[in-house]
């Protein structure tokens, strides 16, 4: 049986694509299974690249999703797509409209405003410049500055981890949890950061040390996969956390994001508190 032919979905945008890419990707994973074609279409601010835009769709006709604040370059997507009986759907309408309506004023129209070189912006710059120097236990002197640090055993995902919560503007920091290693009395006693375990269960631990050594090559020996041990390896873990009152989450069945999402809650609960 031949296999069925992917549907395309068009995202248009006159920024970067980041918004409505993470949009239609949330919505992409509760159609698992479905074959689809991505067609970007960035950077889309006049009515000359709309229509080149219009002819790629209707080379690959499909969805069109589209975040577009120029109300030329909008209706010249609209007639278009009216015209070739294509669907079109602009992902930020509904919220604009409803905030318009509960804030009694018009949205300024400015694109890219979301990309301004603000204080956010730059808090982020050097959240990410923090994280990566404090990533793998680097850096000790200074881990003490984090707002949060991540421990847990080799492959708990704790490096992407941080560097998406650095990208939310966050300084982090990561411990490799080694067998036999002590973390240092200045680095546990420190009070400003949150601390935050990361485990996960032992068999998919095994099978994914297991699969990073063959990708890699590496002949680190076979301890490093053995279940036996990694099972030790995660207890022991586990044990550290308890005696230190850390906050744990277990990443099997987690991805990046969720595991992101729990630390940031946990670490907004903290705050709140001590508000």
């Amino acid at each position: 049986m031949s296999e069925p032919q992917p549907f395309n979905l068009h995202l248009v945008s006159d920024s970067s694509g980041e918004t409505v890419t993470n949009i239609a990707r949330a919505c992409l994973v509760q159609y698992s299974g479905t074959p689809v074609t991505e067609h970007f279409w960035w950077l889309v601010r006049t009515t000359g690249q709309m229509t080149r835009v219009i002819e790629g769709i209707r080379g690959a006709p499909g969805l069109v999703i589209y975040t577009l604040l120029n109300s030329d370059v909008r209706s010249l997507l609209g007639k278009a797509c009216r015209e070739m009986k294509i669907p079109a759907v602009s992902a930020l309408d509904p919220v604009m409209q409803a905030l318009g309506r509960y804030f009694k004023r018009e949205a300024s129209s400015e694109i890219g405003r979301q990309h301004v070189l603000d204080d956010d912006y730059f808090q982020r710059i050097d959240a990410m410049h923090f994280t990566m120097q404090h990533d793998d236990g680097q850096s000790m002197a200074t881990m003490v500055d984090a707002d949060i640090i991540i421990v847990g055993v080799s492959r708990t995902s704790k490096t992407p981890t941080c560097m998406y919560l650095a990208n939310r503007g966050y300084k982090v920091a990561n411990i490799p949890l080694v067998p036999g290693l002590v973390l240092p009395d200045e680095i546990i006693g420190a009070t400003k950061p949150l601390f935050v375990g990361l485990t996960r269960e032992p068999k998919s631990l095994s099978d994914i040390r297991q699969s990073r050594l063959r990708i890699m090559n590496e002949t680190r020996g076979e301890s490093y996969a053995d279940i036996d041990l990694v099972r030790e390896e995660v207890a022991e873990s586990r044990r550290l956390f308890a005696k230190h009152g850390w906050p744990v989450i277990d990443v099997t069945r987690r991805s990046i994001e969720e595991t992101a999402a729990g630390i940031i809650q946990l670490y907004n609960q903290r705050h709140a508190v001590s508000a």
